[in-house]
C-alpha cells in the first residue's frame, strides 16, 4: 500500500500544540485575548471610579457646540458647530502640516544626503554641518526659534517683502490663491483619474518588460495623460481663470492665501529637523550600494548624476523606505508640538475642548485614535511603496 501524501504545493495547516505554528497561532490568540481583558478591566474601574467621584464620562458632547474660536481653519463652521467639527477641523490641520512637511522634508532629506557624496568640498561640508546641527538641536526649541522669528524677525505687513503677488511679514506668507469653481473640481477629479492611469499603466508597462525586454516610456507617458485630464477637466469647467490676489489692507494683508506664522513655524521646525534624519537614511542607503555597481555605471558611460539616479537609488531603495517610514511617523506625531506655538491641530483642540468639557479620556482617546489610524496608513503606504521598489530577482 502507498501512504497517502499531500499534493505539491499545498500544507495541512492544523492548530496543534506539537507543531511550531501552531504554538505561535495559540500565543498569538492568547496574547491578544489577555490584551483586551487588560483593557476591559481598566475600563470598568476608571468607569466605576467616575462614576463614585460624580465624574461625566461618555462621548454625548461631541454633539454639543464648541463655542470657542479657531484660528486657522480649512472649512468653515458655524458659532453652533459642535466638538465633533472641532476635532475634525483639528485633524485637518494635522494633516495639511504633514502632508507638506513630510513631502519638504523628503526633497531636502535627499538632496543634503546626496550631498553628503558630492566631490565638491563645500557641498560635502556644508551638508555634514546641516545633518550635524539640526539633528542635535530638539525639535522643540527649533520650533520657538522659528516662531520668534516670523513673529518678531520680519518686518510689520505695512512693510511687507513682496515678490510678485506674494508678501512674506509677520502676518505670515500670503500668495494667490484661485477663485474656486467647477473647473477647479474637475480638474482635481482629472488629476486623481491620472493617478490611477499611472498605477495601471505602470503595473502593465512592467509585465511588458518581464515577457518581452522592452521597456516604455512610463513617467512621459503617465505624465501627459495627467495633464491631458486635467486640461480636459479645467476646460469642461469653463476654464476659470480668476485669482483671489492678496494686498495690503488697513489692519493686515487682506485676501488671497495665507499660511499663519503659527503654521511656518511649525513646518519650518518640523521640515528642517526630520530631514537632517532623512539625510543620514539616505546617506547610510546609497554607502550600502557596493563600490561595483558605480563601477559598472561609470563603465556604462553614465555621468555621477545619471549613475545616483538610475543605479545606486533604486537599489538602495531597499534599505532607505523602512526607517524613512519611521521618520515620516515622527514628523506626523511631532506636529502635537504646534500646542506650544498656537497651532489649532488636534491635541490643541483637544486640550481646548477637556478644559470646557472636562471629559480628559475621552478626548485624549479620539487624539490617539486619530494618530493611530494616520500612522497605520502611512506605514501601509509605505509598505506597498517598499514591496512595489523592491528588487525581483528571477
Amino acid at each position: 500500500m502507498i501512504e497517502a501524501r499531500p499534493l505539491p504545493g499545498k500544507k495541512n495547516r492544523s492548530i496543534s500544540w506539537r507543531s511550531r505554528e501552531g504554538r505561535s497561532v495559540i500565543y498569538q490568540i492568547v496574547a491578544i485575548l489577555s490584551a483586551l481583558a487588560l483593557v476591559a478591566l481598566l475600563v470598568r474601574n476608571t468607569l466605576i471610579n467616575m462614576r463614585l467621584r460624580g465624574i461625566q464620562s461618555g462621548y454625548d458632547f461631541l454633539l454639543q457646540p464648541f463655542g470657542f474660536d479657531i484660528s486657522e481653519t480649512m472649512i468653515e463652521y458655524a458659532s453652533n458647530s459642535t466638538y465633533l467639527m472641532a476635532f475634525f477641523i483639528g485633524m485637518l490641520n494635522t494633516l495639511k502640516v504633514a502632508v507638506i512637511g513630510i513631502v519638504l522634508a523628503t526633497l531636502l532629506g535627499v538632496l543634503v544626503g546626496v550631498g553628503r557624496f558630492s566631490t565638491n568640498f563645500l557641498v560635502r561640508k556644508v551638508c555634514y554641518a546641516y545633518v550635524e546641527f539640526f539633528r542635535n538641536v530638539p525639535v522643540y526649541l527649533q520650533l520657538l526659534i522659528w516662531y520668534l522669528v516670523f513673529t518678531e524677525a520680519l518686518p510689520d505687513f505695512d512693510k511687507a517683502w513682496q515678490l510678485g503677488h506674494f508678501y512674506l511679514s509677520k502676518n505670515g506668507v500670503s500668495f494667490p490663491w484661485p477663485v474656486w469653481q467647477l473647473g477647479q473640481t474637475l480638474a482635481l477629479c482629472g488629476l486623481v483619474l491620472g493617478c490611477v492611469f499611472t498605477v495601471i499603466y505602470r503595473r502593465q508597462a512592467k509585465a511588458h518588460f518581464d515577457q518581452t525586454g522592452q521597456t516604455r516610456p512610463v513617467w512621459g507617458v503617465s505624465t501627459g495623460v495627467t495633464v491631458a485630464l486635467m486640461l480636459l477637466g479645467w476646460l469642461a469647467g469653463g476654464a476659470p481663470a480668476e485669482w483671489n490676489l492678496p494686498k495690503i489692507g488697513d489692519f493686515q494683508i487682506e485676501d488671497g492665501g495665507v499660511f499663519s506664522p503659527e503654521f511656518m513655524a511649525l513646518l519650518c521646525g518640523l521640515v528642517f529637523y526630520t530631514a537632517s534624519f532623512i539625510a543620514e537614511v539616505v546617506r547610510s542607503g546609497i554607502a550600502s550600494v557596493s563600490l561595483g555597481q558605480h563601477e559598472a555605471a561609470a563603465s556604462l558611460g553614465l555621468n555621477k548624476g545619471q549613475s545616483m539616479r538610475l543605479v545606486v537609488l533604486p537599489q538602495a531603495l531597499r534599505v532607505i523606505i523602512p526607517p524613512l517610514t519611521s521618520q515620516y511617523l515622527n514628523l506626523t506625531k511631532n506636529s502635537s508640538l504646534a500646542v506650544a506655538i498656537g497651532y489649532p491641530e488636534l491635541v490643541s483642540i483637544a486640550n481646548t475642548t477637556l478644559n470646557q468639557t472636562g471629559r480628559a479620556i475621552e478626548a485624549l482617546s479620539i487624539v490617539m485614535l486619530v494618530y493611530l489610524t494616520l500612522s497605520l496608513i502611512t506605514s501601509a503606504l509605505m509598505n506597498w511603496f517598499n514591496a512595489s521598489a523592491a528588487i525581483q530577482e528571477r
